[in-house]
């Protein structure tokens, strides 16, 4: 397999630079590391790495655009910093992305930013959900018509203690693999499910056709045990950028990570051709989403 890890030794946030082929490398599904760049923990931020600071039955700890803080607990003081610690991630992961793809500039919309504490292998889930599994990200609930996602992670683990990814194959060979047995969309699934407010929009059949991938990956015992891949620890200090709806990985182990999620419009990658949509497309020999798609009965 060719290498999916794209190694550069930045060690400033804020001096990143870009380089086309590292562009060409995440349009292509690599995943982009920094092995140098971690993220500064304050001294007086270091008690807020524990997992107690996630409120019960949260996931996940978020800071929105509007500077609130979701999925905390602890005391408001406490609340104040995580969100301060939070909140300043994310301005460098902007300032990152703004400056290693400035073709991206003035065209991302930026997600609510999340801090994870939990330690990711004790946590019970089912196959669908579990992110230990090899996958491209597709939400049931929310449909892309191609919009990319686009996210920075880093790790602030204290203890030295690795975020382990596994790392696969290129998104073609995927869904080269996996089309084949994907079910045929349905157009009045598509509008039931929007009808009942099971999905915040109509369906369409490029986002009908990632969540086939997506399970059909997840529940191949095969492919999960034997499937080409790469085991990749990304130590604490470090960071890594990918499109998490076109690199297939999965997420086996550690604890304390910050994530920055940003969404691309479908066609404003330097290289449309070689987003999901576009292959998706050839392979299936039919628009996906927009006119003269969504028309299987």
């Amino acid at each position: 397999m060719t290498s999916q890890i794209v190694e550069i030794d930045f060690i400033d946030w804020a001096q990143a630079h870009s380089r086309p082929e590292w562009t060409a490398a995440v349009e292509a599904g690599k995943v982009l590391y920094f092995p140098r760049l971690g993220f500064a923990v304050q001294p007086e931020e270091q008690a807020l790495l524990r997992e107690d600071t996630l409120a019960p039955k949260s996931r996940n700890v978020s800071l929105g655009a509007d500077g609130v803080l979701k999925g905390a607990a602890g005391s408001a003081q406490d609340q104040q910093a995580l969100a301060a610690m939070v909140g300043r991630f994310r301005q460098q992961a902007l300032q990152l992305v703004d400056d290693l793809l400035p073709e991206y500039k003035g065209q991302l919309r930026v997600a609510p930013t999340s801090f994870r504490p939990k330690q990711v292998e004790t946590r019970a889930q089912s196959v669908r959900a579990d992110d230990q599994r090899m996958h491209v990200d597709a939400f049931p609930s929310r449909p892309s018509y191609g919009e990319r996602l686009l996210r920075v992670f880093t790790n602030l683990n204290p203890h030295g203690v690795p975020r382990v990814w596994r790392v696969g194959e290129d998104f073609e060979t995927i869904a080269r693999r996996f089309l084949p047995q994907a079910k045929p969309y349905r157009l009045w699934q598509a509008k039931l499910l929007n009808a009942v407010h099971a999905t915040k929009s109509l369906r369409s059949e490029y986002d009908h056709l990632m969540l086939q991938l997506h399970d059909l990956m997840k529940f191949d015992e095969q492919y999960q045990k034997n499937g080409t891949q790469v085991t990749v620890p990304f130590p604490p200090g470090s960071v890594w950028v990918c499109f998490s709806d076109q690199a297939t990985h999965a997420v086996m182990s550690g604890q304390f990570m910050m994530e920055q999620t940003l969404y691309l419009p479908p066609g404003k990658e330097v290289d449309p051709q070689a987003s999901p949509l576009a292959i998706l497309t050839r392979l299936v020999g039919r628009p996906l989403v927009g006119v003269g798609a969504g028309t299987a009965r």
